[in-house]
């Protein structure tokens, strides 16, 4: 009966130990998903301000060559709004998948961690019953 208090005991706390790394496991994700939204933020703001020191120089060439800013230049600038607003949307969505991503892995990382305490606990209590089964084999 003393195995099977102890087998019981280790498995609660291999039980406790499985759910404390699920845990710690979704707080690294929840952190990765945070890291990877900055870096995104970060991609974008650098994005917006390189297209505009481009339409800063295409302005700057523009006047520089005497042509006043209407037709194929303004287009040009136009584009390069317009290519910047896509670029940044394209950011903002990859942003946002590679968060749901990290969002789901930390989810995933919490159920996984309480499966296995969940299946820890049961084996805990099935050592308890049977070092139970087994005093009782040999009481009678």
């Amino acid at each position: 009966m003393l195995d099977a208090i102890v087998g019981y005991k280790q498995q609660q706390a291999a039980a406790k130990q499985a759910k404390i790394i699920g845990e710690y496991k979704a707080e690294v994700a929840k952190n990765e998903a945070t890291l990877l939204r900055r870096q995104k933020v970060d991609e974008e703001a650098s994005l917006r301000q390189n297209s505009e020191r481009l339409v800063s120089t295409q302005r700057v060439a523009t006047a520089a060559s005497g042509v006043t800013m209407s037709g194929s230049p303004m287009q040009a600038i136009a584009d390069a709004y317009f290519n910047t607003e896509m670029d940044a949307l394209r950011i903002q969505y990859a942003g946002d998948i590679g968060e749901a991503a990290k969002v789901a892995e930390a989810n995933l990382a919490r159920a996984g961690g309480q499966a296995r305490a969940t299946a820890y606990k049961m084996q805990s209590y099935q050592t308890l019953l049977e070092g139970a089964q087994k005093t009782a084999n040999l009481m009678a």
